[in-house]
């Protein structure tokens, strides 16, 4: 007999309900509308005026509205080399060092894609992006875990993100002979830390002695708030490893753009492009040459550093409610996400949760009850953890502050409703 022509193949089968479904099944079941959604990581608002413009102009010049490059608009990858040759204390090479790619995710699949073969090992770091999960597996990958642990007071008081530990040790004795490459990330999705010096040296110097790739994912690069080291700038063995991974969406405030690149040696390059061909053939033109534009710009429009104020102060007009609250947070040193612990948030012992929240970690509870009663989404942190390691994060919800001060305001409004479940 036959086999079911529609079943589907194992990467894709027998997943259960993600955190966005139930998320947006909170958001229709909640008589509290509409919902402020504090939960994903999109902006509330638009990218700055001379960005639009930018895209405006691109979209009507024919030769931006056909195919580009595979490897990228040799615009956009000039700028981005002239823009990050600075950081990296040498003039990088547009042609053979920068590629382009379909967002920061699409880069990241292309580069496990160029260099994983069925059954090597990537160490992640929990919590991690859940994208990296999936985009290893798809080429045979195998992950390997490694957690962060937060701070051992952060349930009674609020810290720094830089607090959240790794243990080295048990980062060494993840590596195996069929370890290929380890995935960092700093600033830290959904943490918010960022990773001092002396720990990326650290990790650096595993990865040279086990000629490990670095894959660090440095999205939200331009928003930190304490000293940021780029991983590839430690040493040139280190570099020689490090593919490092930006985001046009994250910089810009476009993450609909989906404008991401790879920065590395050519050796490693040359492949991750040859992948990203192969998935999609180029990325979208238009946007590829705003981009390019806003870096030539950014600097006279004195954004790089509007930005990051602009965020924290984001960060600062939000946590206020969590001071006023007494609810413990890690202050992020990075990026625009929070970490709040909830663990003096008692919920009703009657409240009835639908079955598929009620087998789940407490972070789940508390992000449907957070929904349903008080009309503000977040997302339970256990989702970027393993089930063997969720009890790490069960207390704690994360909240972007990518959105409007008016969007700020009524949540924290909304969430002063957690005072009487307070204990």
């Amino acid at each position: 007999m036959r086999q079911d022509p529609f079943k589907p193949a194992a990467r894709v089968a027998g997943q259960r309900q993600d955190v966005w479904t139930i998320v947006n099944e909170g958001a229709l079941a909640s008589p509290v509308q509409p919902i402020v959604n504090m939960g994903q990581g999109f902006f509330g608002y638009n990218p700055p005026e001379f960005v639009l413009d930018a895209a405006r102009d691109a979209l009507s010049k024919v030769e931006c509205n056909q195919y580009s490059p595979t490897k990228g608009r040799p615009r956009l990858k000039k700028a981005i080399a002239d823009a990050y040759s600075p950081f990296f204390g040498r003039k990088l090479d547009s042609d053979k060092e920068v590629t382009i790619t379909t967002g920061a995710n699409e880069g990241m699949l292309s580069a496990f894609m160029a260099f994983l073969e069925q059954g090597d090992e990537v160490i992640v770091f929990e919590p991690f992006f859940d994208q990296y999960i999936s985009n290893i597996e798809m080429p045979g990958g195998k992950v390997v875990y490694v957690p962060l642990h937060p701070p051992k007071d952060g349930a009674t008081k609020t810290t720094s993100a830089g607090e959240w530990s790794l243990d080295m040790s048990a980062l060494e004795a993840a590596i195996t002979d069929k370890t290929r490459m380890i995935v960092l990330n700093s600033p830290h999705n959904p943490i918010g830390k960022v990773f001092t010096k002396q720990e990326l040296q650290a990790i650096g110097d595993l990865c040279v002695k086990h000629n490990i790739i670095i894959l660090s994912d440095e999205v939200y690069d331009r928003l930190y708030y304490v000293p940021f080291t780029r991983m590839a700038t430690l040493s040139p063995e280190i570099a020689n490893l490090t593919l490092t991974v930006g985001s046009g969406g994250k910089n810009f405030y476009c993450t609909g753009w989906r404008v991401g690149w790879l920065i590395g040696p050519e050796h490693m390059i040359k492949y991750v492009s040859a992948a990203h061909t192969r998935i999609c053939y180029s990325s979208v033109s238009p946007l590829q040459e705003a981009t390019a534009v806003a870096f030539e710009q950014a600097d006279a429009h004195g954004f790089w550093d509007e930005s990051k104020a602009e965020m924290e102060g984001k960060i600062d007009r939000f946590t206020a409610v969590f001071d006023e609250l007494g609810l413990p947070y890690s202050k992020p040193e990075g990026g625009y996400f929070v970490m709040v612990n909830l663990a003096k948030v008692k919920l009703p012992e009657d409240y009835e949760f639908p079955a598929h929240v009620a087998n789940r970690p407490r972070d789940f509870k508390l992000c449907w009850f957070c929904i349903v009663e008080l009309g503000v989404a977040a997302i339970p942190p256990t989702e970027f953890f393993t089930d063997a390691n969720a009890h790490i994060v069960e207390d704690w919800l994360r909240f972007a502050v990518c959105k409007t001060d008016e969007v700020l305001d009524q949540a924290k409004e909304r969430l002063r409703g957690l005072k009487k479940y307070i204990q």
